[in-house]
């Protein structure tokens, strides 16, 4: 926890409960329907929830901003910024029901009132969202097809809307036809060692769905 204050060092007490909050719940729920290995509950703050508030480090969300994390496992990066911008309202689809069941009881736990889930393929979802994020549910060419038409046209902030993702390791091959995409190193915010190799890809997509 000393973690998020490290860096989030203006959080509401609210926020600050909140943010404590999630180590008994995960841990609680985890022991029942496992979504989170062992190793990583036990660095819960360090390789999910900071992980996660790197988006924040990106950009500031404004009031009333529509987000869908897809693929949310269990619940990352969606419940952490959710807590974070609690104005914003929050999406979080998942096609594996037993995850979902963990961040529903998570977000019941705590008591969040601006997040809503989905058990369902994200291509089935009709929505339109400011900003699509997501974990490295997979390579970027297939996850720009999954959220095409998805993408709200108006714009309220200066980072175009579209997508941010949070992805590892060398991403040259990866965003080669994505020539807008802006990449940027986590370790540029966090000092610890695990976001090393870690970034934050931002990728406008236009409302049609194609990327700019």
């Amino acid at each position: 926890m000393e973690l998020i204050l490290k860096y989030f060092p203006n959080l509401t007490d609210n926020q600050v409960l909140k943010f404590r909050q999630l180590e008994s719940l995960y841990q609680d729920w985890n022991l029942k329907i496992n979504v989170v290995s062992r190793k990583d509950i036990d660095e819960l703050y360090l390789r999910h929830v900071l992980h996660s508030l790197a988006i924040a480090k990106i950009i500031e969300f404004k009031p009333e901003t529509k987000i869908m994390d897809v693929g949310t496992g269990g619940g990352f990066p969606g419940i952490p910024l959710a807590i974070l911008f609690p104005q914003c309202s929050f999406h979080l689809v998942d096609s594996i029901a037993k995850k979902l069941k963990v961040v529903n009881e998570v977000v019941e736990g705590l008591g969040l009132e601006n997040v809503k889930t989905s058990h369902s393929r994200v291509e089935d979802v009709k929505d339109t969202y400011d900003y699509i994020i997501s974990r490295a549910v997979a390579a970027m060419p297939t996850f720009v097809h999954w959220i095409k038409g998805k993408v709200a046209k108006k714009q309220n902030h200066d980072l175009k809307n579209g997508i941010l993702y949070l992805k590892g390791g060398d991403l040259s091959e990866e965003l080669q036809d994505y020539k807008t995409a802006e990449i940027y190193n986590i370790s540029d915010y966090f000092d610890e060692d695990f976001f090393e190799t870690k970034k934050v890809v931002h990728l406008p997509i236009k409302f049609k769905g194609s990327a700019y």
